[in-house]
């Protein structure tokens, strides 16, 4: 069973990574657990409340090593140039390089998967405000993440199998309604501490009142 870590709701938050590297790939998650994060992450907004989204979770070796191998072709077709000059990237971005090869070399040994998708009325995703369709199943992902998380369980957002997404589409049997949002690839984590990311400082990405901090709009009398 997945042992609940004591986290505040800030550590959570600001502890909450990617795991590429750090799955324990020997040890198999009880599915009970993940429907737990499932029914957190179902508490998630969504647009007027329709609930469109659907949760693949595979746990079949068989279906998972098909899948990752949809992801690792996708991979290296996407990121093939860069890894072959691998040695002259930056430090950061060759472990990003790395640990995403990492992954995908090792995907049907992650013990779950889970793709989350959107059931929609078309085959054909809407046009224009994209932003408003896929807020309905975003937040669930991240919920779905941080209720991992807490458990002890780690996880990896991606999206690298979505430029084969008929494939994997075909693999799972979806109907064309149904579009992939991203895969989640669920294990025990190596370790269990993790501290903040790497990220800008608030004052670089912060624009109050406008992009240059200088519009203002007069009120009305």
């Amino acid at each position: 069973m997945a042992v609940p870590l004591d986290l505040t709701c800030d550590e959570l938050l600001s502890t909450t990574r990617a795991v590429r590297r750090g799955l324990d790939l020997t040890r198999p998650v009880d599915l009970e657990v993940v429907k737990e994060c499932l029914r957190l992450a179902l508490q998630a907004p969504n647009g007027s409340n329709r609930q469109r989204w659907r949760w693949i979770v595979l746990t079949d070796p068989a279906l998972r090593s098909r899948v990752a191998d949809v992801y690792r072709r996708a991979f290296h077709d996407r990121m093939g140039p860069a890894l072959d000059r691998l040695d002259e990237a930056e430090a950061s971005v060759r472990r990003l390089l790395t640990d995403g090869r990492d992954l995908a070399e090792k995907l049907h040994r992650v013990p779950v998967l889970v793709v989350p998708c959107l059931e929609l009325d078309s085959e054909r995703l809407p046009e224009g405000n994209q932003a408003g369709v896929w807020s309905s199943l975003l937040p669930a992902m991240w919920s779905y993440a941080l209720a991992a998380r807490s458990r002890g369980l780690a996880t990896t957002w991606t999206t690298v199998h979505l430029d084969r997404e008929k494939e994997v589409a075909e693999l799972l049997g979806l109907p064309k309604t149904v579009h992939q949002g991203g895969l989640l690839p669920t294990a025990h984590s190596l370790r269990t501490r993790f501290g903040p990311g790497p990220r800008l400082p608030l004052e670089e990405v912060l624009h109050i009142d406008g992009w240059n901090g200088e519009t203002r709009v007069e009120a009305r009398p």
